[in-house]
């Protein structure tokens, strides 16, 4: 029997690449603020408690990808939305014996450190906006679900993922992550042990001059990305200097 995974967010960029490419091999559920009947998503308000009771009933794993645009407004849009919509997803989750819930982090939760400084998945949270700020709360939403053994929680710190499969910026080639990465990755995730209960890491394909070690990854949970955005760029014969040059002081891209 195929392991039944629920989507949060599957219209988005990231949420319908991973729709698409986990059909095959899992039993999933697509769902998004509007539903669509054409793509098999169905609607899913998470700020509706007993609405995502209702679609958690079942489930397995779930990965959650929804996110609203806050636009640094944290009272009127992340807490409401972001925040609460995540406690409602934790809870159902618990309620209804799900394992596992894979969390579309991001790499503006440790942002602000600087370029160039090595950190550590584990390194204190940095963040560098109301946007990475939120992705640290439901992170360590996770890390307390997690520790009450309740279920599994993984955190993948997504870099860079524009949805066409190649870096846009010199930043971007820092932190990029392709396509097919980023599904690997993410099976890798729902297929760690159960004994596995709590993960944060950094979501990126093997670029050279990444940001952040991820080689530990085949070893802990047999990610091994295939993809390097400077392999990308030499194959279009266009190098970093011919990309747009937003290299900034912070990792995160922020000026402060």
């Amino acid at each position: 029997m195929k392991r039944k995974l629920l989507i949060t967010g599957a219209s988005g960029v990231i949420g319908k690449s991973l729709y698409q490419g986990l059909q095959q091999e899992y039993d999933v559920l697509a769902t998004d603020i509007e539903g669509d009947t054409a793509q098999g998503i169905q609607p899913l308000d998470i700020t509706d408690a007993e609405q995502i009771k209702q679609k958690t009933v079942g489930i397995d794993t779930i990965l959650h990808i929804a996110w609203q645009k806050d636009e640094d407004d944290f009272l009127g849009v992340a807490l409401p939305v972001n925040v609460t919509g995540a406690y409602h997803l934790f809870e159902a989750a618990k309620q209804n014996g799900v394992k596992r819930i894979i969390f579309a982090s991001s790499n503006h939760s440790t942002g602000f450190y600087q370029v160039g400084e090595t950190i550590d998945v584990n390194d204190p949270y940095r963040p560098d906006s109301i946007y990475g700020l939120s992705k640290c709360y439901i992170e360590l939403l996770g890390r307390l679900y997690s520790d009450q053994n309740h279920l599994s929680s993984f955190n993948i710190r997504i870099g860079n993922f524009p949805g066409d499969d190649r870096p846009h910026s010199e930043r971007a080639t820092h932190i990029w992550i392709s396509e097919r990465d980023l599904l690997q990755l993410v099976k890798c995730c729902i297929e760690a042990p159960a004994e596995r209960k709590y993960m944060n890491l950094y979501g990126t394909s093997a670029n050279t001059d990444n940001y952040y070690n991820i080689d530990y990854l085949a070893e802990e949970i047999g990610y091994r990305p295939q993809d390097d955005a400077t392999e990308v760029l030499a194959a279009e014969n266009q190098k970093k200097e011919q990309l747009p040059q937003d290299e900034t002081l912070f990792q995160g891209g922020q000026e402060g």
